[in-house]
């Protein structure tokens, strides 16, 4: 039996970015919540992005199937919702024939809403894209079916796309130019990692740079969420990084930081510092991860409070501080705004202000390395790392904590 409306929740995901891939999606009754389509897949190796089209893509046409009218598309991929809005470009040319492909299923309904939500609020197709995942790592095959479920709380204001007029749709007329290109294995999208120069196109370079000193940081207390200033030594760090950067880059498209204050004070000195006017944002997935209960404490103190806690956040990214959240879940936003970089701002250079566990993770993906680097790699206050990221996810970390320009302090 056909239904009016539909909410369609859509994720996507990789091991390794590209690595084993895969996405989930769950299509809900828009008035009851209650499940009616539930779809999977492992599809190999292949990025984020391609992995969250994917989801999206698949959502879609089991809401076609389901001869539906209406779609609210909810998924915690800001790079996908706002190209289907189209307000962010698809410059990256092995996501546009999957865009095409999902505007020419919005042209199949009467209005399609596009929303982006917090991860914790996709938990559903989170949960069946990681088990596609866990598929594509050992050579799984799609899963499709119909079940009951419960609905799920709304998330801010779901952003509309009419379906007759969607910026998306006209990417439509690049699909068949392009499927000789996907036929013949070039997408760039899920090429193999190789030592060969890619003379295609130039790395995105990301300047990470953690704020300066705080008092927190002095005393070595977990510091998370609370807004702690920079200290007069912070301070200082500050103005010897700020020159740091300029030093390294002559040309920077943006500074992009952390809300917290720490941060923004760090990301202000250095887009003074460089060369003409220089925009500088903040971005809410850049944020240290959220120590719960921990904040402000020592780690001794955390110890003698919560042993069993320590114990098992120390052993595994997944289990979160009491009342906290947890590295996985700070690994998925913050990769997913450094993609949005990589998409945004193609072969330039972005300087990115965060703190301590978001620029560890980031080190850690690009380095493809365990769990165990967060805890063995040390990143001082106001250190400096520097990484290029390609068009077809190749990586190359140019250097990790550089301290130099702090020597004379």
């Amino acid at each position: 039996m056909a239904v009016r409306a539909v909410v369609v929740e859509a994720d996507g995901g990789s091991r390794g970015n590209p690595g084993p891939a895969g996405y989930g999606a769950v299509v809900r009754d828009a008035a009851s919540g209650e499940v009616l389509a539930e779809r999977s897949e492992a599809i190999g190796t292949a990025t984020n992005n391609v992995a969250e089209y994917r989801g999206l893509i698949a959502g879609l046409e089991a809401a076609a199937e389901l001869g539906a009218a209406e779609v609210d598309a909810r998924m915690d991929s800001k790079l996908v919702v706002e190209q289907m809005c189209g307000r962010w470009q698809i410059k990256h040319p092995g996501l546009r024939p999957l865009a095409a492909q999902a505007a020419a299923l919005v042209g199949r309904f009467a209005a399609v809403r596009f929303q982006w939500i917090p991860r914790e609020r996709n938990r559903h197709a989170d949960a069946l894209a990681n088990a596609a995942m866990d598929a594509a790592a050992t050579g799984g095959k799609a899963r499709k079916t119909d079940a009951g479920g419960v609905a799920r709380p709304a998330a801010e204001p779901p952003r509309e796309v009419a379906a007759p007029d969607s910026p998306a749709r006209a990417l439509a007329r690049e699909a068949a130019a392009r499927a000789a290109t996907r036929r013949a294995g070039t997408d760039p999208a899920t090429a193999p990692a190789s030592w060969e120069p890619r003379p295609s196109d130039t790395a995105t370079r990301l300047i990470l740079v953690r704020h300066g000193e705080t008092e927190f940081t002095e005393q070595r207390r977990y510091s998370g969420r609370g807004d702690v200033p920079l200290s007069a030594r912070g301070r200082a760090q500050v103005r010897a990084t700020a020159a740091r950067v300029a030093a390294l880059a002559p040309a920077v498209a943006a500074v992009v930081s952390s809300p917290l204050s720490r941060c923004t004070a760090t990301a202000r000195a250095i887009a003074g510092a460089l060369r003409g006017t220089v925009p500088l944002r903040t971005d809410d997935d850049l944020i240290e991860c959220d120590f719960g209960a921990w904040e402000g404490r020592t780690f001794a103190e955390v110890r003698a409070g919560w042993q069993g806690e320590l114990d098992a956040w120390l052993a595994s990214t997944r289990v979160a501080p009491p009342d906290g959240e947890s590295f996985t879940e700070v690994a998925a936003r913050v990769t997913r705004a450094t993609d949005a970089l990589v998409e945004a701002y193609p072969g330039e250079t972005v300087v990115v202000v965060s703190h301590v566990s978001p620029i560890k993770l980031v080190l850690r993906e690009a380095l493809a390395a365990d769990d165990a680097f967060l805890h063995r790699l040390y990143l001082d206050a106001a250190g400096i790392s520097v990484l290029d990221r390609w068009s077809d996810g190749g990586v190359a970390v140019r250097s990790v904590n550089d301290t130099a320009h702090l020597a004379a302090l």
